[in-house]
């Protein structure tokens, strides 16, 4: 199947019914923007299964230097994916909210269905 159409032709109704409920999605590309790290997705992921860790904690998991975990940490605060608290000496971490553990989680089932269905169409 050829994936592009045989001919052109625009369906006006469509364009306009599309075009007046399309929304500014410039924050939705940077949330993906962030997760699209795989450093900072496997952070978020950490953090749906563990609610909260340190920054200590974070480094170990993902196999690196508590300042790199830190940085990406930031970062994933900065756009609103994380938020953080002081604990006495420690910082510790976890995602902003539902939504965000939501995201990583079904993000996460739908890659593996898609390895999952390629091996099947495949076999």
């Amino acid at each position: 199947m050829r994936e592009i159409c045989e001919i052109t032709t625009v369906h006006p109704e469509v364009v306009e019914k599309v075009q007046t409920h399309m929304a500014d999605l410039s924050d939705v590309a940077s949330l993906f923007k962030a997760l699209a790290d795989e450093t900072r997705l496997s952070i978020a992921y950490a953090l749906t299964i563990e609610e909260e860790m340190c920054v200590c904690d974070i480094a170990a998991v993902i196999g690196s230097s508590t300042a790199t975990a830190s940085h990406h940490l930031r970062y994933l605060r900065d756009r609103g994916l994380a938020k953080s608290e002081r604990k006495g000496k420690q910082v510790y971490y976890a995602l902003s909210d539902d939504h965000v553990h939501q995201l990583v989680k079904i993000a996460h089932e739908h890659a593996k269905e898609g390895v999952r269905d390629a091996k099947n169409l495949s076999s």
